[in-house]
């Protein structure tokens, strides 16, 4: 499958010149491959650990000015935009940020690629994630993601850790 051209309008590059998405599935196998360099040398020259709703998680290094907590991806070029693009992590494929389902589409991932379910420190992070009014999108809720109630509310009660 080949992706559309890179959207160069500001609210998609917004992401790139602040952050970076997240790597899931082939990601790594394929930009390594795009690059021609062994997977190792790109974790250790491109790729930067981080943790959300309790997994950690590779993504793309933040090139990051002094003192400021965010930064550019480092496969952004202002000139050119993303520089793999054909290859790009899946969660930068779904962050279209200038479509109205945009956002719809990054809980999708942080669902079906960041939160489990089967780890209830995890769960709770994503509760604390819709409590702070984080956008839901069918079956993202706590019941749907958790259909048991007696262990959601021993979950959310740290009643299992």
């Amino acid at each position: 499958m080949k992706l559309a051209a890179p959207c160069r309008c500001n609210a998609c590059n917004h992401g790139c010149k602040y952050g970076s998405g997240s790597l899931a599935g082939n990601d790594i196998k394929n930009i390594a491959k795009f690059f021609g360099i062994p997977e190792e040398e790109l974790k250790k020259g491109f790729l930067e650990e981080v943790e959300l709703f309790n997994k950690k998680l590779l993504r793309p290094k933040l090139i990051r000015e002094k003192n400021k907590p965010y930064g550019r991806c480092v496969f952004y070029d202002d000139e050119k935009g993303c520089t793999v693009h054909e290859v790009k992590p899946l969660e930068c494929k779904t962050s279209i940020q200038c479509k109205d389902y945009g956002e719809e589409l990054s809980v999708w991932f942080m669902l079906n690629h960041v939160v489990d379910a089967n780890d209830a420190e995890s769960v709770r992070q994503f509760a604390q994630y819709i409590k702070s009014g984080g956008k839901l999108i069918p079956g993202a809720s706590l019941n749907e993601l958790v259909p048991d109630k007696e262990k959601l509310k021993k979950i959310l009660s740290y009643e299992i850790l």
